[in-house]
């Protein structure tokens, strides 16, 4: 028998995903009546810009949380593009946002569709999280967003 280890490890989601809907109000830039925030959860098709160009997701916490992972998924299945997206958070009692990660990825389908980041080096006392996507660095193009936990 062949001694094997999966290189790349996925779990499946967690039974310690917040009810963002409970816990948090949100702001969003722009958004797709056929795809609202609301479809980020419960299964729902995700969200959309209802606009081209950068948007924002911004979530407020009631109280401050200290989470234990983020998680990310973008779907893109009919244009190439390249996608940037800032991820940001604001301490408890303070008024600025601080990057926790920026980062710029390739669609390309009918290959390259989905983009799935995790983040697990979370600063405690989380009053707010903020999304910036820029959906096309070249330009235009529509932001969206598959899903959004929140551990």
């Amino acid at each position: 028998m062949i001694r094997k280890r999966p290189i790349l490890k996925v779990e499946p989601e967690s039974e310690q995903v917040l009810d963002l809907a409970k816990l948090a109000s949100f702001e969003v830039s722009s958004e797709d009546p056929k795809f609202p925030l609301e479809g980020l959860f419960g299964g729902g098709p995700g969200w959309r810009a209802a606009g081209e160009g950068p948007q924002t997701i911004r979530l407020n916490f009631d109280s401050p949380q200290n989470l234990s992972r983020i998680t990310l998924v973008f779907e893109e299945h009919e244009t190439a593009r390249t996608q940037e997206f800032v991820l940001s958070w604001k301490p408890a009692g303070a008024n600025d946002w601080r990057e926790l990660r920026r980062q710029q990825f390739n669609f390309s389908p009918p290959g390259t569709t989905t983009e799935r980041e995790e983040f697990q080096h979370i600063p405690g006392g989380v009053s707010g999280l903020e999304i910036r996507i820029t959906p096309s660095i070249g330009g235009g193009g529509k932001a969206s967003l598959a899903r959004f936990l929140v551990e």
